[in-house]
């Protein structure tokens, strides 16, 4: 199995409703169909990079490129873990943490995506909550970071559910016009105080190497 050369693709996160996992062949290209299908209404950008801009075809295509890229340029100082996201059988998204200089900062990001037909649903928070265990109680991460376009408000209530606080704003440019970008972080304490899904972890041990870690505190 490729697990036992790249452990990371045998790493499992799982919850009441969904299993997070880094993607096969199979999982990318139902990935990509699921990005074809849409993410969000054509007039609005949730993204800095507008990478939904296009036909179905060419949308899938960066989906696919941009998930073996993200695989294949792992390292233990700058890794990404890029899960999609797979609820009732189906892959509805991608939940990614990530992390640079880890041992030293103890600080993760994060980001993600739903199909806009399994939008509404409350997987945004659980998918976002998977990650968050796997980094504060399988990682020993000390805080996680996030942000959020102005407009993308569900993505804003997900944070703010989950115990994240506001941490400054900056202007990016997206489409040519300047948007704020409203910046998150959530602390060790917070995380705890806001954990209300469960999550079980599995895989995680031979993967430690992969990001950095050589065992969790």
């Amino acid at each position: 199995m490729l697990s036992t050369y790249f452990p990371p693709m045998g790493l499992r996160l799982t919850t009441p409703r969904l299993e997070l996992r880094l993607p096969g062949t199979e999982d990318l290209g139902r990935l990509a169909e699921t990005a074809a299908g849409g993410i969000h209404e054509p007039d609005a950008m949730p993204f800095t990079e507008p990478w939904t801009d296009g036909t179905p075809d060419e949308v899938a295509l960066r989906v696919v490129r941009y998930n073996l890229g993200r695989i294949a340029g792992m390292t233990p100082r700058a890794w990404s873990l890029n899960l999609v996201v797979v609820y009732e059988g189906a892959v509805v998204g991608v939940q990614d943490v990530s992390g640079r200089d880890f041992p030293v900062t103890r600080q993760v990001s994060t980001g993600s995506w739903l199909g806009r037909r399994h939008q509404g649903r409350g997987i945004g928070t659980e998918m976002r909550a998977a990650v968050l265990h796997l980094a504060f109680a399988g990682l020993g991460a000390v805080a996680a970071e996030t942000s959020v376009l102005e407009g993308n408000a569900a993505s804003e209530r997900v944070s703010r559910k989950l115990g994240y606080r506001p941490n400054g704003t900056s202007l990016v440019e997206v489409r040519g016009v300047a948007v704020t970008d409203h910046r998150y972080r959530l602390t060790r304490d917070d995380w705890e105080r806001h954990r209300t899904v469960p999550v079980t972890v599995e895989g995680l041990e031979p993967c430690l190497p992969f990001l950095g870690l050589d065992a969790v505190d």
